[in-house]
């Protein structure tokens, strides 16, 4: 049996969940698929989404109040019944006809988490969701080698896991943003083993540009915050590696004056139609350095 679990937020999620049944259904497994809604503040999502409940082995309930998404995630996998749960995001889309197939045929591989991987469409997104785009196709897009090289870090809006599992290293981070990083974390320390695999699902859901810069920044917030807590290495992620390596030769002042003086010109950039990563890491590595020495972390 699988358990397809997915956390929503004021959006239409139909159309992925007949999807999904559609498959299952062709398949002939034993499959449930629950849906949770985190407090949804567009009441016309919710009425387009009660229909989930029409369909076999399909529930849709709404939370009265709004708890995150570890929490959000947390609640599903103790509702889940089966042993082997399939996590996605709302915004997504499988690519693929046979996508709950191929799942189903790797259930018996020997890995506690299997990876599908995320993907983008191809279409040009409008001007202002420029970064966002660019950012997922050459960040988030990796093909299955590149992943497995460093297979603890995960995007959560495609992975299989082992109940148990997910219930072990899923940190309940009150309302912060930026899940994945902790599951990462704890993934390595616990040298859980993660297969990735070539099935990917379409990720549609684009924040416009400052949207996604603001979660950016709080994702580096989260980061910081996380150290103090001891729930994450202070020197697992690329953003917390470059700073070590700009402390070991005195040029953390040096490197903030500099990207603060050109702040402006990276936020211009940013909204062009050919935002630079490159910037934008460097600007995410001056707001990290600007909360170290805030925090004193």
């Amino acid at each position: 049996m699988i358990s397809i679990l997915i956390p929503t937020f004021n959006c239409n999620i139909f159309p992925l969940v007949n999807t999904l049944y559609l498959q299952c259904e062709k398949s002939n497994i034993d499959f449930e698929i629950l849906v949770m809604d985190d407090a949804s503040t567009d009441k016309q999502y919710l009425q387009e989404n009660l229909r989930i409940n029409l369909l076999r082995n399909c529930k849709f309930q709404t939370l009265e109040k709004n708890i995150g998404r570890s929490a959000i995630r947390n609640l599903l996998a103790q509702n889940a019944a089966a042993e082997s749960l399939l996590f996605l995001d709302a915004d997504v889309m499988p690519l693929r006809p046979d996508f709950i197939d191929e799942y189903i045929s790797k259930l018996n591989l020997d890995a506690e988490i299997i990876c599908g991987g995320i993907t983008y469409d191809g279409v040009k997104p409008k001007k202002n969701e420029n970064l966002r785009y660019i950012y997922g196709v050459n960040r988030e897009q990796k093909s299955v080698s590149k992943r497995q090289n460093e297979s603890h870090f995960i995007v959560s809006a495609n992975i299989l896991i082992l109940k148990k599992c997910f219930l072990e290293i899923n940190t309940m981070l009150d309302n912060l943003y930026g899940d994945d990083l902790v599951l990462s974390s704890n993934i390595k320390k616990k040298q859980i083993k993660v297969i990735h695999i070539d099935n990917p699902v379409i990720h549609y859901g684009l924040e416009d540009n400052g949207k996604f810069i603001k979660k950016a920044l709080q994702a580096v917030e989260t980061i910081v915050t996380l150290e103090k807590k001891a729930f994450l290495e202070n020197d697992i992620m690329p953003i917390q590696k470059a700073f070590i390596k700009l402390n070991k030769y005195h040029l953390v002042n040096s490197f903030s004056f500099i990207v603060s003086r050109f702040r402006k010109t990276m936020e211009r950039n940013f909204n062009s139609d050919n935002p630079n990563l490159f910037w934008f890491d460097l600007y995410r590595l001056n707001y990290y350095i600007q909360l170290k020495k805030e925090q004193n972390a």
